[in-house]
Protein backbone atom coordinates (compact mmCIF):
# COMPACT_ATOMS: atom_id res chain seq x y z
CA UNK A 1 0.00 0.00 0.00
CA UNK A 2 1.11 3.67 -0.19
CA UNK A 3 2.37 5.35 2.39
CA UNK A 4 0.02 7.92 2.42
CA UNK A 5 -2.93 5.60 2.25
CA UNK A 6 -4.86 4.11 5.49
CA UNK A 7 -6.93 1.53 3.46
CA UNK A 8 -5.63 -1.78 2.92
CA UNK A 9 -4.85 -3.60 -0.54
CA UNK A 10 -6.15 -6.71 -1.33
CA UNK A 11 -3.26 -8.95 -1.14
CA UNK A 12 -0.88 -8.49 -4.16
CA UNK A 13 -2.01 -5.25 -5.41
CA UNK A 14 -1.20 -1.70 -5.30
CA UNK A 15 -2.39 1.25 -2.90
CA UNK A 16 -5.53 3.56 -4.24
CA UNK A 17 -3.28 6.40 -4.81
CA UNK A 18 -1.51 6.24 -8.18
CA UNK A 19 1.03 8.51 -9.89
CA UNK A 20 -1.84 9.90 -11.81
CA UNK A 21 -3.25 11.51 -9.02
CA UNK A 22 0.19 12.52 -7.03
CA UNK A 23 2.01 13.54 -10.53
CA UNK A 24 4.83 11.30 -9.31
CA UNK A 25 5.97 8.52 -10.56
CA UNK A 26 5.67 4.51 -8.50
CA UNK A 27 8.04 2.62 -7.01
CA UNK A 28 7.43 -0.69 -5.80
CA UNK A 29 8.67 -3.00 -2.80
CA UNK A 30 8.82 -6.11 -2.43
CA UNK A 31 9.47 -8.06 1.31
CA UNK A 32 10.42 -5.84 4.14
CA UNK A 33 12.84 -3.07 4.45
CA UNK A 34 14.15 -3.38 8.57
CA UNK A 35 16.08 -0.67 8.86
CA UNK A 36 15.80 2.32 7.16
CA UNK A 37 11.62 2.68 7.48
CA UNK A 38 11.95 6.33 7.57
CA UNK A 39 14.30 6.85 4.41
CA UNK A 40 12.03 4.71 2.43
CA UNK A 41 8.84 6.66 3.85
CA UNK A 42 10.95 9.98 2.49
CA UNK A 43 11.50 8.81 -0.36
CA UNK A 44 7.59 9.41 -0.85
CA UNK A 45 8.85 13.33 -1.32
CA UNK A 46 9.64 12.23 -5.25
CA UNK A 47 7.58 8.92 -5.74
CA UNK A 48 4.85 7.36 -5.10
CA UNK A 49 5.42 4.53 -2.59
CA UNK A 50 3.35 1.02 -3.52
CA UNK A 51 4.18 -2.16 -1.70
CA UNK A 52 3.14 -5.66 -3.06
CA UNK A 53 1.23 -7.19 -0.37
CA UNK A 54 0.57 -11.03 -1.82
CA UNK A 55 3.25 -14.08 -0.76
CA UNK A 56 3.17 -15.77 -3.90
CA UNK A 57 4.61 -15.45 -8.00
CA UNK A 58 1.26 -15.65 -8.79
CA UNK A 59 0.04 -12.82 -6.87
CA UNK A 60 2.93 -11.06 -8.53
CA UNK A 61 2.29 -11.69 -11.87
CA UNK A 62 -1.80 -10.94 -11.49
CA UNK A 63 -1.09 -7.91 -10.03
CA UNK A 64 1.39 -6.94 -13.20
CA UNK A 65 -0.92 -8.37 -15.91
CA UNK A 66 -4.26 -6.36 -14.60
CA UNK A 67 -2.46 -3.00 -14.72
CA UNK A 68 -1.88 -2.76 -10.70
CA UNK A 69 1.83 -1.90 -11.75
CA UNK A 70 1.52 0.03 -14.52
CA UNK A 71 2.81 3.10 -13.33
CA UNK A 72 5.91 1.48 -11.62
CA UNK A 73 9.20 2.76 -13.10
CA UNK A 74 11.17 1.03 -10.23
CA UNK A 75 11.02 -2.11 -7.98
CA UNK A 76 13.01 -2.46 -4.94
CA UNK A 77 13.69 -6.01 -4.40
CA UNK A 78 16.17 -8.23 -2.10
CA UNK A 79 17.66 -11.88 -2.33
CA UNK A 80 15.11 -12.94 0.82
CA UNK A 81 11.93 -11.34 -1.49
CA UNK A 82 12.48 -14.17 -3.80
CA UNK A 83 10.26 -16.25 -1.40
CA UNK A 84 7.50 -13.97 -2.72
CA UNK A 85 8.21 -13.55 -5.89
CA UNK A 86 10.50 -16.65 -7.20
CA UNK A 87 13.38 -15.17 -9.05
CA UNK A 88 13.29 -12.37 -11.56
CA UNK A 89 13.62 -14.94 -14.11
CA UNK A 90 12.44 -14.51 -18.06
CA UNK A 91 9.15 -15.29 -17.85
CA UNK A 92 8.85 -12.54 -14.46
CA UNK A 93 10.75 -9.75 -16.64
CA UNK A 94 8.29 -10.53 -19.59
CA UNK A 95 5.46 -9.69 -17.60
CA UNK A 96 7.04 -6.24 -15.62
CA UNK A 97 4.41 -3.81 -17.12
CA UNK A 98 6.10 -1.76 -19.54
CA UNK A 99 6.79 1.43 -17.49
CA UNK A 100 9.21 -0.54 -15.60
CA UNK A 101 12.79 0.60 -16.00
CA UNK A 102 14.66 -0.01 -12.90
CA UNK A 103 15.41 -2.74 -10.51
CA UNK A 104 16.92 -2.03 -7.60
CA UNK A 105 18.33 -5.14 -5.53
CA UNK A 106 19.49 -5.74 -2.23
CA UNK A 107 22.56 -7.86 -2.14
CA UNK A 108 25.90 -7.69 -4.10
CA UNK A 109 25.30 -11.00 -5.70
CA UNK A 110 21.97 -11.21 -8.14
CA UNK A 111 21.69 -14.65 -9.50
CA UNK A 112 18.45 -14.50 -8.80
CA UNK A 113 17.76 -11.67 -11.80
CA UNK A 114 18.08 -12.73 -15.08
CA UNK A 115 20.18 -9.80 -16.31
CA UNK A 116 20.03 -10.81 -19.98
CA UNK A 117 16.13 -10.65 -19.95
CA UNK A 118 16.46 -7.42 -18.27
CA UNK A 119 18.81 -5.96 -20.69
CA UNK A 120 16.68 -7.27 -23.82
CA UNK A 121 13.52 -5.02 -21.93
CA UNK A 122 16.02 -1.98 -21.57
CA UNK A 123 15.32 -2.68 -17.92
CA UNK A 124 18.51 -1.50 -15.65
CA UNK A 125 19.35 -3.62 -12.41
CA UNK A 126 21.31 -2.20 -9.00
CA UNK A 127 23.04 -4.29 -6.60
CA UNK A 128 25.07 -3.14 -3.27
CA UNK A 129 28.68 -4.18 -4.08
CA UNK A 130 30.38 -1.71 -1.46
CA UNK A 131 27.93 -2.10 1.37
CA UNK A 132 28.72 -5.55 1.67
CA UNK A 133 32.68 -5.55 1.05
CA UNK A 134 33.82 -5.17 4.95
CA UNK A 135 31.66 -7.79 6.49
CA UNK A 136 31.91 -10.55 3.76
CA UNK A 137 35.91 -10.21 4.01
CA UNK A 138 35.47 -10.06 7.68
CA UNK A 139 34.06 -13.72 7.82
CA UNK A 140 35.86 -14.99 4.77
CA UNK A 141 38.57 -14.56 7.15
CA UNK A 142 37.12 -16.04 10.06
CA UNK A 143 36.71 -19.01 8.24
CA UNK A 144 40.03 -19.22 7.28
CA UNK A 145 41.32 -18.66 10.62
CA UNK A 146 39.27 -21.31 11.39
CA UNK A 147 39.68 -23.79 8.44
CA UNK A 148 43.78 -23.28 9.52
CA UNK A 149 43.07 -24.56 13.03
CA UNK A 150 40.77 -27.24 12.40
CA UNK A 151 38.93 -25.23 14.63
CA UNK A 152 35.73 -27.13 14.84
CA UNK A 153 37.32 -30.02 16.75
CA UNK A 154 38.47 -28.69 19.73
CA UNK A 155 35.03 -26.05 19.79
CA UNK A 156 32.91 -29.06 19.90
CA UNK A 157 34.64 -30.88 21.86
CA UNK A 158 35.18 -28.38 24.52
CA UNK A 159 30.89 -27.81 24.65
CA UNK A 160 30.84 -31.34 25.20
CA UNK A 161 32.90 -31.34 28.55
CA UNK A 162 35.44 -33.00 26.20
CA UNK A 163 38.11 -30.41 26.62
CA UNK A 164 40.12 -30.65 23.62
CA UNK A 165 38.85 -34.08 22.36
CA UNK A 166 39.97 -37.68 21.75
CA UNK A 167 43.09 -36.91 19.26
CA UNK A 168 43.85 -33.15 19.30
CA UNK A 169 45.13 -32.35 16.55
CA UNK A 170 47.56 -29.04 15.41
CA UNK A 171 46.44 -26.62 12.55
CA UNK A 172 48.71 -24.36 10.74
CA UNK A 173 49.40 -20.51 11.53
CA UNK A 174 48.28 -18.03 8.57
CA UNK A 175 52.37 -16.37 8.38
CA UNK A 176 54.00 -17.14 5.33
CA UNK A 177 51.25 -18.98 3.50
CA UNK A 178 50.33 -17.82 -0.02
CA UNK A 179 46.67 -16.66 0.00
CA UNK A 180 45.04 -17.07 -3.49
CA UNK A 181 41.69 -14.91 -4.01
CA UNK A 182 39.28 -15.61 -7.25
CA UNK A 183 37.88 -13.08 -8.05
CA UNK A 184 39.43 -9.39 -7.03
CA UNK A 185 36.71 -7.42 -6.82
CA UNK A 186 35.77 -5.22 -3.93
CA UNK A 187 35.29 -7.85 -1.33
CA UNK A 188 38.45 -10.31 -2.49
CA UNK A 189 40.43 -6.95 -2.64
CA UNK A 190 39.43 -6.32 1.58
CA UNK A 191 40.39 -10.34 1.85
CA UNK A 192 43.58 -8.85 0.75
CA UNK A 193 44.12 -6.17 3.20
CA UNK A 194 43.23 -8.51 5.55
CA UNK A 195 45.31 -11.52 5.14
CA UNK A 196 48.41 -9.24 4.51
CA UNK A 197 48.15 -8.33 8.66
CA UNK A 198 48.35 -11.97 9.40
CA UNK A 199 51.75 -12.03 6.99
CA UNK A 200 50.30 -13.91 3.95
CA UNK A 201 51.15 -13.37 0.61
CA UNK A 202 48.80 -12.60 -1.76
CA UNK A 203 47.94 -13.74 -5.68
CA UNK A 204 44.63 -13.38 -7.68
CA UNK A 205 43.10 -14.29 -10.53
CA UNK A 206 40.35 -11.94 -11.76
CA UNK A 207 38.53 -11.10 -15.36
CA UNK A 208 41.06 -8.82 -15.77
CA UNK A 209 44.53 -7.33 -14.20
CA UNK A 210 43.72 -4.75 -11.47
CA UNK A 211 45.29 -1.41 -11.86
CA UNK A 212 48.99 -0.95 -9.72
CA UNK A 213 46.61 1.32 -7.19
CA UNK A 214 44.19 -1.38 -6.41
CA UNK A 215 46.37 -4.58 -6.70
CA UNK A 216 49.27 -3.09 -4.55
CA UNK A 217 51.66 -6.30 -4.11
CA UNK A 218 49.31 -8.72 -4.98
CA UNK A 219 50.29 -10.87 -8.15
CA UNK A 220 47.78 -11.29 -11.07
CA UNK A 221 47.65 -15.14 -12.08
CA UNK A 222 45.86 -17.70 -14.40
CA UNK A 223 43.77 -19.91 -12.93
CA UNK A 224 45.88 -23.05 -13.27
CA UNK A 225 48.62 -21.36 -11.66
CA UNK A 226 46.41 -20.00 -8.71
CA UNK A 227 45.32 -23.28 -8.31
CA UNK A 228 48.68 -25.45 -8.69
CA UNK A 229 50.34 -22.79 -6.12
CA UNK A 230 48.10 -21.41 -3.13
CA UNK A 231 47.55 -22.80 0.20
CA UNK A 232 44.68 -21.04 1.00
CA UNK A 233 42.22 -20.50 -1.89
CA UNK A 234 39.21 -17.59 -1.13
CA UNK A 235 36.64 -17.57 -3.54
CA UNK A 236 34.90 -13.96 -3.84
CA UNK A 237 33.53 -13.96 -7.58
CA UNK A 238 30.41 -13.52 -8.93
CA UNK A 239 27.82 -16.53 -9.72
CA UNK A 240 27.32 -16.13 -13.69
CA UNK A 241 26.89 -19.42 -16.01
CA UNK A 242 30.57 -19.69 -16.64
CA UNK A 243 31.29 -19.85 -13.09
CA UNK A 244 28.73 -22.31 -11.75
CA UNK A 245 31.39 -25.39 -10.83
CA UNK A 246 34.45 -23.23 -11.30
CA UNK A 247 35.69 -25.75 -8.73
CA UNK A 248 35.55 -29.24 -9.17
CA UNK A 249 36.85 -32.73 -9.37
CA UNK A 250 39.62 -31.60 -12.20
CA UNK A 251 40.21 -28.51 -9.98
CA UNK A 252 40.91 -29.97 -7.02
CA UNK A 253 43.01 -32.95 -8.52
CA UNK A 254 45.69 -29.62 -9.34
CA UNK A 255 45.72 -28.10 -6.30
CA UNK A 256 48.46 -28.61 -3.63
CA UNK A 257 47.95 -31.75 -1.28
CA UNK A 258 46.72 -29.88 2.14
CA UNK A 259 45.15 -26.89 0.64
CA UNK A 260 42.47 -24.90 2.24
CA UNK A 261 39.18 -23.84 0.55
CA UNK A 262 37.06 -20.86 1.74
CA UNK A 263 34.23 -19.29 -0.16
CA UNK A 264 31.93 -16.71 0.67
CA UNK A 265 30.59 -15.79 -2.55
CA UNK A 266 28.18 -18.53 -3.60
CA UNK A 267 27.89 -22.24 -3.13
CA UNK A 268 27.16 -23.45 -6.85
CA UNK A 269 31.09 -21.93 -7.68
CA UNK A 270 31.94 -25.67 -5.70
CA UNK A 271 30.70 -29.12 -6.50
CA UNK A 272 30.02 -30.08 -3.30
CA UNK A 273 30.30 -33.82 -3.88
CA UNK A 274 33.96 -33.06 -5.46
CA UNK A 275 34.41 -30.75 -2.22
CA UNK A 276 33.63 -33.77 -0.06
CA UNK A 277 35.71 -36.61 -1.84
CA UNK A 278 38.48 -34.24 -1.67
CA UNK A 279 38.02 -33.58 2.29
CA UNK A 280 37.97 -37.55 2.76
CA UNK A 281 41.15 -38.27 0.37
CA UNK A 282 42.88 -35.55 2.73
CA UNK A 283 43.71 -33.37 -0.48
CA UNK A 284 41.55 -30.64 0.97
CA UNK A 285 43.24 -30.36 4.66
CA UNK A 286 40.01 -27.99 5.51
CA UNK A 287 37.31 -25.70 4.54
CA UNK A 288 35.34 -23.19 5.57
CA UNK A 289 32.05 -22.25 4.28
CA UNK A 290 29.07 -19.59 4.05
CA UNK A 291 27.28 -20.59 1.11
CA UNK A 292 26.36 -23.97 -0.13
CA UNK A 293 24.98 -25.30 -3.52
CA UNK A 294 21.55 -26.05 -2.71
CA UNK A 295 21.26 -24.23 0.40
CA UNK A 296 19.76 -24.50 2.84
CA UNK A 297 20.07 -27.93 2.32
CA UNK A 298 23.70 -29.01 2.92
CA UNK A 299 25.74 -32.23 1.75
CA UNK A 300 25.76 -34.48 4.50
CA UNK A 301 29.42 -35.13 3.65
CA UNK A 302 29.84 -31.60 4.40
CA UNK A 303 28.27 -32.11 8.19
CA UNK A 304 29.41 -35.16 8.86
CA UNK A 305 33.21 -34.11 8.11
CA UNK A 306 35.02 -32.65 11.57
CA UNK A 307 37.03 -30.95 9.07
CA UNK A 308 34.79 -28.52 7.77
CA UNK A 309 33.79 -24.65 9.09
CA UNK A 310 30.32 -24.21 8.71
CA UNK A 311 28.06 -21.12 8.93
CA UNK A 312 24.80 -20.70 7.41
CA UNK A 313 25.11 -17.76 5.07
CA UNK A 314 25.44 -14.97 7.76
CA UNK A 315 28.34 -13.09 5.65
CA UNK A 316 26.41 -9.82 5.92
CA UNK A 317 24.32 -10.23 8.92
CA UNK A 318 25.80 -7.63 11.02
CA UNK A 319 23.43 -4.20 11.98
CA UNK A 320 26.02 -1.73 10.07
CA UNK A 321 25.81 -3.64 6.80
CA UNK A 322 22.48 -4.64 6.47
CA UNK A 323 21.45 -0.84 7.07
CA UNK A 324 24.15 0.55 4.56
CA UNK A 325 23.18 -2.29 2.17
CA UNK A 326 19.22 -1.23 2.48
CA UNK A 327 20.42 2.84 2.45
CA UNK A 328 22.15 1.82 -0.94
CA UNK A 329 19.19 0.26 -2.82
CA UNK A 330 17.16 3.78 -1.76
CA UNK A 331 19.56 5.49 -2.79
CA UNK A 332 19.86 3.63 -6.50
CA UNK A 333 15.52 4.14 -5.86
CA UNK A 334 16.45 8.00 -5.66
CA UNK A 335 19.33 8.28 -8.35
CA UNK A 336 17.16 6.26 -10.80
CA UNK A 337 13.51 8.35 -10.23
CA UNK A 338 15.92 11.63 -10.53
CA UNK A 339 18.18 11.57 -12.63
CA UNK A 340 17.64 8.22 -14.80
CA UNK A 341 20.79 6.49 -13.77
CA UNK A 342 21.97 3.86 -10.98
CA UNK A 343 24.34 4.38 -8.61
CA UNK A 344 25.75 1.06 -8.74
CA UNK A 345 24.67 -0.99 -11.61
CA UNK A 346 25.93 -4.56 -12.55
CA UNK A 347 28.80 -4.60 -14.41
CA UNK A 348 27.66 -6.46 -17.56
CA UNK A 349 25.36 -4.04 -18.36
CA UNK A 350 27.23 -0.98 -18.49
CA UNK A 351 27.15 0.30 -21.46
CA UNK A 352 24.65 -2.18 -22.61
CA UNK A 353 21.43 -0.92 -21.90
CA UNK A 354 20.21 2.03 -23.79
CA UNK A 355 20.16 5.19 -21.69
Amino acid sequence: MSSASSSEPTPGTASPASSAETGKPAVLLIGAITHVKKEWEECGAFAELKIFTGATRQEFLKACEDGSYSDVVAIYRSNESTSLTGPFDAELVSKLPSSMKYICHNGAGYDNIDVAACTSRNIQVAHTPQAVNAATADIAIFLMLGALRRIHVPYTAIRSSNWRGPSPQLGYDPQQKVLGIVGMGGIGREVAARARAFGMSIQYFNRSKLSPELEKDAKYVSFEELLKSTDVISLNCSLTKETVGLVGKKEFALMKKGVIIVNTARGKLIDEQALVDALEEGKVFSAGLDVYEEEPKVNEGLLNNPNVVLLPHVGTSTWETQRNMELLVLENLESAVKKGLLVTQVPEQISKVKL
